[in-house]
């Protein structure tokens, strides 16, 4: 009798009707039981919106130069320029027009990491696990050689040779994270090839092309969504280490990673050179993890609430 009256209550999805809740509304609910993912969702959007409204949000364009205004204070600090709402640099360029603009370089490396390295890794992942044999030993030893070395050791090496620019560095990135989404890919369409779905589509007559992407693929969506959002993140710190090191995005490009490396003598006199564009560096990683964390609760049965 104690332990009924102590034990919580189970807590059930909301129906409708006596009807089972669609799949995104379940999808929603289980989400936002975890409020810092919440949170982190409207963060994201902020800094999505504020990438794509640069163009009209930003005060400055990023390049524009005030040379009476070299390395002005922000606003709250003593002697800070209200017109210059997060200071100027060293050459007189608006701070919050370049981290604005930056958010857009950032985000558009992150994502482009992430659809490029999960797109040939899906590729690679349902080679390795349908053909086996030496196929898989060939992509699988391939992805042991990347892993060996270090990350940002492997794209300095890939943009020294290839040279520093933003392409280059959205490829030697990709380089980098591409094993583990092979890995996970390899690894989730194995523990599908012996379900009875697979073996009753194979008696059917289904092709192999079907069989990996409408077949087996979508079942194998989760944890790639879940990987994906959170290497997101990584490619931002990653391609910010790049430009930090001078072998990401060039100048006059306001890559948040770039400012920081630029402004990093200034860091005693004038420290919020590298403190702003680094708290958006923190910020939006931190943001985009804990909606990474969200995501796989929300995707992942086991972790809910039933």
């Amino acid at each position: 009798m104690a332990d009924s009256v102590l034990a919580p209550a189970p807590v059930a999805l909301p129906t409708a009707g006596g009807s089972p809740p669609r799949p995104l509304a379940a999808f929603w609910y289980a989400f936002r039981e975890n409020r810092g993912a919440v949170v982190a969702l409207g963060i994201v959007v902020a800094i999505v919106l504020l990438a794509a409204l640069a163009d009209f949000v930003a005060p400055f364009p990023p390049a524009e130069q005030h040379r009476e205004a070299v390395r002005v204070a922000p606003f709250w600090a003593e002697g800070g320029s209200t017109r210059f709402l997060l200071g100027t640099d060293d050459l007189g360029r608006d701070i919050l027009s370049r981290v604005i603009y930056g958010a857009r370089i950032s985000l558009f490396i992150g994502l482009s990491v992430m659809l490029i390295s999960v797109a040939c890794g899906i590729v690679l992942g349902l080679i390795a696990a349908f053909r086996g044999g030496i196929a898989d030993t060939i992509i699988m030893r391939l992805m042991d050689l990347i892993t060996a070395v270090p990350g940002l050791v492997m794209a300095i090496l890939i943009v020294a040779v290839l040279g520093p620019n933003l392409f280059n560095t959205i490829m030697a990135v990709t380089i980098v994270y591409l094993p583990r989404y092979v890995r996970l890919v390899r690894a989730s369409t194995l523990g599908e090839l012996n379900k009875e779905y697979v073996t009753a589509a194979r008696v059917v007559g289904v092709g192999t092309l079907r069989l990996m992407f409408v077949t087996v693929l979508p079942n194998c969506l989760a944890p790639l969504i879940v990987q994906g959002a959170l290497g997101v993140s990584d490619a931002i710190l990653e391609a910010a280490a790049l430009g930090f090191l001078g072998l990401g995005a060039q100048p006059p490009t306001p890559e948040w990673g770039a400012m920081v490396g630029d402004g990093r003598e200034f860091i005693r006199s004038n420290p919020w050179i590298v403190t702003t564009p680094g708290l958006a560096i923190l910020v939006t990683v931190v943001s985009i993890n804990l909606l990474g964390d969200g995501l796989r609760d929300a995707l992942d049965p086991k972790l809910r609430r039933s």
